[in-house]
């Protein structure tokens, strides 16, 4: 399983725009490689069905070797189009990116405590009414996480795991950041000028 980061960064409407199209079409190529792609958390942007950022999990339902595709991905994307929000904008080029998270359960097992609870929250039947969500908390840091979204512990294991694994690289990014006297966070920090894939359009073609 691997953790996809897309960010809009500091940008502007347009680049949260280009983070919601880029989520359609990995839904597409995941479906085409015979994985799973779930939303983990998301924040929302000013206009509908756009978003400053998008946690997802990936997963393959067959072999590890199906995820090989996602790397292409990570780094900074470009999306070439006129601004659908501000008629006559000069800017064409908006920048998102998108930055991936791997962590071996066998590496951090013994540095995170389990604790197995009930699902909880709004759903009605399609909550998991058994104990099968997991509440992980990173020893060192303290960083705890609730997941319930598999219908078994050592799924939900192992994203948990994913998850605490991305909260300690992005607090490792934070602070090497304070050290330099930078405060922004690592998703804020888009390379602007190598994109790793151009896309144009209103209907997000990729080049």
């Amino acid at each position: 399983m691997i953790l996809v980061q897309i960010t809009a960064g500091q940008g502007p409407a347009e680049c949260c725009l280009a983070v919601a199209k880029t989520w359609q079409v990995l839904q597409v190529e995941a479906e085409q490689h015979h994985c799973r792609l779930d939303l983990i958390e998301a924040v929302i942007a000013e206009h509908p069905m756009t978003y400053k950022s998008l946690l997802l999990s990936l997963e393959s339902q067959h072999s590890e070797q199906n995820l090989d595709w996602i790397q292409d991905w990570q780094g900074s994307l470009l999306w070439i189009c006129e601004s659908p929000y501000r008629l006559r904008h000069p800017r064409k080029n908006w920048f998102i990116g998108v930055r991936l998270f791997q962590a071996e359960a066998s590496a951090m097992d013994h540095s995170i405590r389990y604790e197995a609870c009930r699902a909880s929250g709004p759903g009605g039947q399609h909550v998991n009414k058994t104990d099968s969500a997991i509440r992980a908390t990173h020893i060192a840091s303290g960083i705890s996480v609730k997941v319930q979204t598999e219908r078994s512990q050592y799924a939900n294991k192992k994203l948990a795991n994913l998850l605490i694994a991305q909260k300690l690289a992005a607090l490792d990014a934070q602070q090497a950041r304070q050290q330099r006297g930078q405060r922004r966070l690592a998703h804020y920090d888009l390379e602007r000028g190598a994109a790793q894939m151009v896309f144009k359009g209103l209907n997000f073609k990729r080049c």
